[in-house]
């Protein structure tokens, strides 16, 4: 039989009109992530947020259009498997030298994935493997873009004048309050960082071209280099009452960046031709960072789903542990299973959920969709959202087959591939792992019950309710209410911060209502178990949070110090107030102390507040989180 002959005019059309679609998509997302840059200098916080909202939106918008465009042009579901192996060719000839080939391969299997059956996501037909190398792309026009400047003084008198000249070079429009003085703060945090004072033949300056946006402050990124030693910074760059700029802190090493970089904080609105070379480049400074959540990070979400999964089909390759009900309380609206060896969490959205749980599964969608376009102040952990994933069946526990069959039996699929059996989940959420705080609150009781006088245990313990309370009040801020405030739906970071991960009851601040329980009428209403007033769907009592939340004293005791104002419906009522009259609050990723104007004791406006997050925990401690 001769082979097929195929249409190579027609293969090439589909080709072309996929990578003007995806061309179409990152002009759009670049050119909105450069407005920022103008809210910024204008304070338009709200235009900002809304932004930050309408960007995510962007790819499945575009992806869309593509889609429907080779329907409607080229009948591109009818075409034979040659065709669309024709048009993969075509396409990595096209990205030879394309400034986003990773991003355009990732938006080649979005188009695709919608087209052609499961069964051809396999890397003759998709990018299961990248085909373009990422390494050494320069800008289109390296007189008028770069991807990083240097700067090389000769001297630490030169400093000075070296630090100025990179903040001016981001030609922000707005004068700076006193840039000698900022210079100055950030010169003095500095140099004690170095092993030695003196500048060696290497010295110099990189910081990353464009600024980076998010909330109410804008990031200049870069490092030092100095001999053998790279120290990487961040210098967030906020608005005092006057409307002036100011820098507020100097952020350097690693854990400081992966802080502010944190897969707990919104995207940044960053303008990047060459966004691999920034991912790169960020790399040099978070070598622990996965490239995924730098793409995350960036904006740019689909591509860290891709390189998310890639990571992930890799481990599988190289272990041997086997899926499992993840340890702890047991939700009553998602199913979490874990692997053992892996850092993420699976979550499956149930069939059916018990009757105090008035919600359907897409309101719970919705839910976690206004998480990922929320700023998530680093306190709400963010999600990768997959369907139809096929995982190897003999990776999965007979026990966690059946009750995936038990509670979602909508959700599984047990399929032949290839003569090996695979499990298809039609629809998961993955989210980094954290430990439970209720565990991890365990087993601070557990060490003492056992050692009253462990000061390691007690002060864990301490550090996690202070944290608890801090989450909720920067989740308040940021105008959510997390619902059920249960420790089992907070985890602690690698870091020692305090996450919020369940968010099937979230709602806004200004959507519910807070009231006083009302006194009894009589003592038959103080002597009944049951309530003697009404309430409505969104009606919230902060009084009756105690008995929930605060059973042992130990964890009473610290809470009613730190965090009593949570359970009085003032505290509640005043920032939704204060969030309806248009205020947006500022949560930035580093402790108060880090402040300058707190080191210099000179108070600054509250409208460049920051963040009241204590020191975190070492991981070095008994009980340290897993990363």
């Amino acid at each position: 039989m001769l082979p097929r002959r195929i249409d190579s005019s027609l293969a090439y059309d589909i080709a072309r009109a996929m990578i003007d679609g995806f061309n179409r998509h990152y002009r759009l997302f670049r050119a909105e992530s450069a407005r920022a840059k103008h809210r910024f200098e204008t304070q338009d916080w709200a235009g900002q947020q809304r932004a930050q909202r309408e960007r995510i939106e962007f790819y499945d918008l575009r992806v869309k259009e593509c889609v429907t465009r080779l329907e409607r042009e080229f009948h591109a579901s009818a075409q034979p498997m040659e065709v669309w192996q024709q048009v993969k060719l075509l396409y990595i000839g096209m990205l030879v030298d394309h400034r986003q080939p990773e991003l355009a391969e990732t938006f080649f299997n979005s188009v695709t994935t919608k087209i052609l059956h499961r069964n051809y996501f396999q890397n003759d037909f998709i990018f299961v493997r990248p085909a373009i190398s990422t390494e050494y792309i320069e800008p289109e026009d390296p007189t008028a873009h770069t991807i990083y400047r240097c700067y090389y003084p000769k001297s630490v008198d030169e400093l000075p004048a070296a630090l100025a000249r990179l903040i001016e070079d981001f030609g922000l429009r707005l004068p700076f309050e006193d840039l000698a003085r900022d210079v100055g703060d950030v010169l003095a945090a500095l140099l004690p960082l170095f092993d030695h004072r003196r500048l060696r033949a290497n010295f110099q300056i990189q910081v990353l071209d464009s600024l980076f946006y998010r909330n109410k402050g804008a990031y200049a990124v870069g490092k030092l280099i100095n001999g053998f030693q790279e120290v990487p910074f961040a210098l967030p760059i906020l608005h005092n009452d006057r409307g002036q700029l100011i820098i507020d802190a100097l952020l350097h090493g690693e854990d400081d960046l992966l802080m502010v970089f944190s897969f707990a904080r919104a995207y940044f609105m960053v303008d990047m031709e060459v966004p691999s070379a920034y991912v790169q480049f960020l790399r040099s400074m978070m070598p622990r960072k996965p490239r995924a959540e730098l793409y995350n990070a960036l904006g740019l979400a689909k591509q860290g789903k891709t390189l998310f999964y890639r990571d992930f089909l890799h481990h599988l390759r190289h272990s041997t542990d086997q899926f499992r009900i993840a340890p702890g309380i047991k939700g009553m609206v998602m199913l979490v299973f874990d692997l053992p060896s892996f850092p993420f969490v699976f979550k499956v959205i149930k069939d059916y959920f018990p009757p105090q749980k008035d919600t359907t599964r897409e309101q719970i969608r919705a839910k976690y969709q206004l998480v990922k376009q929320h700023d998530r102040v680093g306190r709400m952990a963010d999600t990768l959202e997959f369907s139809k994933v096929g995982f190897p069946r003999a990776r999965f526990s007979d026990e966690l087959i059946a009750e995936i069959q038990k509670f979602a039996p909508s959700q599984i699929e047990i399929s032949d591939r290839d003569g090996t059996q695979e499990v298809i989940l039609k629809h998961v959420y993955i989210e980094r792992r954290m430990i439970p705080l209720n565990i991890y609150l365990q087993e601070c009781f557990d060490t003492l019950s056992k050692d009253p006088a462990n000061a390691v245990a007690r002060q864990q313990l301490e550090h996690a309710v202070i944290e608890y309370g801090n989450a909720i009040k920067d989740l308040v801020a940021a105008n959510i209410f997390p619902g059920d405030m249960l420790w089992k739906n907070f985890g602690i970071t690698r870091h020692g911060k305090v996450v919020f991960y369940d968010y099937d009851e979230i709602e806004y601040i200004t959507d519910c209502n807070f009231r006083r329980v009302p006194p009894p009428r009589d003592e038959d209403d103080e002597l009944s178990g049951e309530v003697w007033y009404s309430v409505g769907p969104r009606d919230v009592f902060p009084e009756t949070f105690g008995p929930f939340l605060l059973g042992n004293p130990l964890v009473r005791e610290v809470f009613m110090r730190h965090h009593s104002d949570l359970l009085d419906v003032a505290f509640w009522q005043e920032h939704k107030e204060r969030i309806l009259a248009g205020h947006v609050h500022d949560v930035f990723p580093y402790e108060r102390e880090r402040r300058f104007c707190m080191q210099r004791a000179v108070p600054l406006s509250p409208t460049a507040e920051a963040a009241r997050a204590p020191a975190a925990l070492s991981p070095s401690h008994p009980t340290g989180v897993t990363p």
